[in-house]
């Protein structure tokens, strides 16, 4: 049975929209990079980029908004770490929409061989 973006979305709750839409900034980007490589403070995240404090935030609240990373406070620390799952609901859209399109210019390359195929009889 085919199972599309779609149906993982229901599942999971995650809005592919919002994932997209955390994914559209390269200092959210660069975050999830960062916490790739494991958890981190808000100050360790915020530290290599020129902005101010609350405007950083911001960026993160998007990012636990699209549930791509979610936090835990201890004490005064608030630590991030990457949820990957509304990542791979966005891979499994992108890769679907590779593959349909993959099938589509295979289907017109066949084609287009058989239209200029010299062997090939006319039907009448």
């Amino acid at each position: 049975m085919f199972c599309s973006a779609h149906d993982v979305l229901v599942t999971t709750a995650v809005s592919l929209e919002e994932v997209f839409k955390a994914l559209a900034d390269p200092t959210r980007i660069a975050v999830i990079e960062r916490l790739g490589v494991g958890p981190a403070s808000t100050s360790e995240l915020a530290h290599p980029f020129a902005m101010a404090l609350p405007s950083f935030t911001q960026h993160l609240d998007v990012l636990e908004r699209a549930r791509i990373i979610a936090s835990h406070k201890n004490g005064r620390v608030r630590t991030y770490q990457l949820t990957p799952e509304p990542l791979e609901v966005a891979a499994t859209w992108v890769l679907e929409q590779r593959n349909h399109w993959s099938r589509r210019f295979d289907q017109l390359d066949q084609f287009l061989l058989t239209m200029n195929d010299p062997n090939k009889k006319d039907t009448p």
